[in-house]
């Protein structure tokens, strides 16, 4: 089953990154590194960095109809661009409260992540080479979550990485 809604602020996303933060810290060896150094050390995704390759395999699944698109979610191909996602319309006459219902909703989330990885990526022929190709892309992306005592220019959102910032990716490019 899918999450409808995500949890996507910041207070959220650091309280259930406490849990493997505490107990990565309790691990021989990796005592004295802070977290970003620890998941590193421990070859792990942080549990948000987790969270959204599960969304992009799943987003793939839909597109394959491996499972059902009860969300409604569109594509559109492109020679150029490969698969995207169309991120749904949200009618802007309507109450704040219910933008953020709409940005953490699995269908605006969901197409977001998917448009943010490369074509490359997107356009892969089976969930293994989708996994393979998508963990070589996340390897080549900054994992620093947001931890209290810890501070990061950026969110570790892929769509925030995507929107700010200019990586060498080698193989892979966020230009899509």
């Amino acid at each position: 089953a899918v999450v409808s809604t995500q949890s996507t602020g910041k207070q959220d996303i650091s309280s259930i990154e406490d849990i493997q933060r505490r107990f990565t810290r309790k691990i021989d060896g990796c005592t004295d590194l802070s977290y970003w150094e620890r998941l590193q050390h421990l070859d792990l995704l942080s549990l948000q960095r987790r969270r959204e390759r599960y969304i992009v395999i799943h987003v793939w699944k839909i597109l394959n109809e491996i499972v059902p698109n009860s969300v409604g979610m569109k594509f559109r191909r492109s020679s150029r661009r490969g698969i995207k996602a169309t991120v749904p319309h949200f009618n802007h006459q309507a109450q704040r409260a219910m933008s953020t219902h709409y940005e953490s909703s699995f269908a605006v989330r969901g197409a977001q992540l998917w448009n943010s990885v490369p074509h490359k990526v997107r356009d892969s022929q089976s969930l293994y080479a989708l996994k393979v190709s998508l963990g070589s892309f996340l390897s080549t992306i900054p994992d620093e979550p947001p931890v209290r005592g810890y501070t990061t220019a950026w969110s570790n959102s892929l769509i925030d990485w995507k929107r700010g910032v200019q990586l060498n990716l080698g193989d892979y490019s966020f230009i899509s």
